[in-house]
């Protein structure tokens, strides 16, 4: 056993350095790309507030960027979900074209007005890029599962400025109940140099409100956070269900590919024009920050759970979490009059409970909240993000997401099939028992 020990020491020193020196790499390719991404939507979401009437070709807009994927993208348009499906089973090197085509796509999506996020272009930019490393060294199979890894947890954590949370997401989205222990070294070195990669660019990350005030822990004050919890649940499991019924409907009525994201852009665009206010559109910031300091109309979490999943159901391009990030907030804070939290604490919980819910990453939500709100906070962010999570069913904004285990022991549930195949193999049972 002691020479056992021992040999394992000696192996670890030279792959320790060698994934080392890979996964500083990642992490900068990584900075690099959230940066450019960052600043282009800056001024994507500059100039469109700027210059409204833009939001009235959104149709145009949507129908460009759909015929520039139809042309060009067919290999990559499954997005995040090519990344998991290669992890999972690795056959071919993503093609590099993925990263300009969904930093483009998604820089059309904020300029001509639609709802989305960009955590799923950061991902895509991250693992296309690192994919590069297995091209030109040859890696096997085993190494290039970690490399899309540490690109996800480098991607993850460089556009939103939470290392250890870009971690532990990188490990811990493939697959529900299960985490990936043996690349941590690796993702945890490339979100940390990723995340700093940025801020030297000049890139800096929206500054939520980072303490709220952190009530004492009282009986009250623990089921009311239990109790949102499963609130927030629901609805990530409902902006999940939504957004995939929506892209299912747009790609069974309409065979023409450009056409989905044209129509779905006319719709959007209406009924901006309809409402007067461009809140429930692009990322939605100013919203989320307006939700830990005055009190938002009851409704708005549900306007941008509208606007999203049409916006995304239609094919554009971005991610979900940031419009997660928004649902979770507004909701938190249209909660605050009801439950015995205040709200600056129930807004920073939804923040990223619903997120954790919709992802079903209960860990890396948590150090995120942690991250940005504090760690006097890590009581109530856990308690939600983990509630969030058990509420939100098998369910998820990730198709190619493998069930590793149940979130249930008292429920069985098939092992080791994707969120996607476990609906389509359930939707029938559904049928008949109705």
């Amino acid at each position: 056993m002691k020479k056992l020990s021992q040999l394992e020491q000696v192996v670890i020193l030279p792959q320790l350095s060698k994934w080392l020196i890979i996964s500083f790499v990642i992490g900068i390719l990584s900075g690099i790309g959230s940066a450019v991404l960052l600043a282009s939507l800056e001024w994507s979401t500059n100039w469109r507030e700027s210059h409204l009437w833009i939001i009235a070709l959104l149709p145009l807009g949507g129908f460009i960027s759909g015929w520039i994927y139809y042309r060009f993208g067919e290999r990559v348009e499954a997005g995040n979900n090519l990344l998991l499906e290669e992890i999972h089973n690795p056959k071919e090197i993503i093609p590099l074209r993925m990263a300009p085509l969904i930093l483009l796509g998604t820089d059309l999506t904020h300029l001509f007005g639609g709802s989305a996020g960009r955590e799923g272009t950061a991902l895509q930019i991250a693992a296309s890029l690192a994919d590069r490393l297995t091209k030109i060294f040859d890696f096997q199979k085993a190494d290039r599962r970690v490399i899309l890894m540490a690109g996800l947890s480098g991607g993850f954590a460089s556009v939103f400025g939470t290392p250890l949370a870009g971690t532990v997401f990188g490990l811990e989205v493939l697959a529900i109940g299960t985490i990936q222990h043996q690349a941590l070294f690796p993702c945890l070195v490339a979100a940390i140099v990723g995340d700093r990669v940025t801020l030297i660019l000049g890139l800096h990350h929206t500054a939520y409100r980072h303490a709220p005030v952190v009530p004492t822990i009282t009986v009250m004050g623990l089921i009311s956070a239990i109790a949102v919890g499963v609130i927030f649940g629901i609805v990530a499991m409902i902006f999940a269900q939504l957004t995939h019924r929506i892209n299912h409907l747009f790609k069974t009525q309409i065979s023409y590919p450009p056409l989905r994201p044209a129509v779905g852009g006319a719709i959007v665009a209406l009924a901006v024009g309809a409402i007067g206010t461009t809140k429930y559109i692009g990322l939605g910031i100013p919203t989320i920050i307006d939700a830990f300091n005055i009190q938002l109309p009851p409704w708005d979490f549900a306007a941008k759970i509208a606007f999203t999943s049409l916006t995304l159901g239609a094919s554009f391009k971005g991610g979900e979490v940031t419009p997660l990030f928004y649902i979770g907030a507004t909701l938190g804070n249209a909660l605050s009059p009801i439950l015995a939290l205040p709200t600056p604490m129930l807004a920073s919980m939804g923040f990223v409970a619903v997120f954790g819910g919709a992802a079903n990453t209960p860990i890396a939500s948590t150090l995120m909240g942690i991250e940005l709100f504090g760690v006097e906070s890590g009581v109530f962010m856990s308690i939600a993000c983990v509630v969030s999570y058990l509420f939100s069913g098998h369910s998820g904004i990730y198709n190619s997401q493998r069930i590793g285990f149940s979130k249930y022991h008292f429920i069985p549930v098939k092992t080791g099939k994707s969120l996607a195949t476990r609906n389509i193999e359930e939707s029938p049972k559904i049928d008949q028992n109705s």
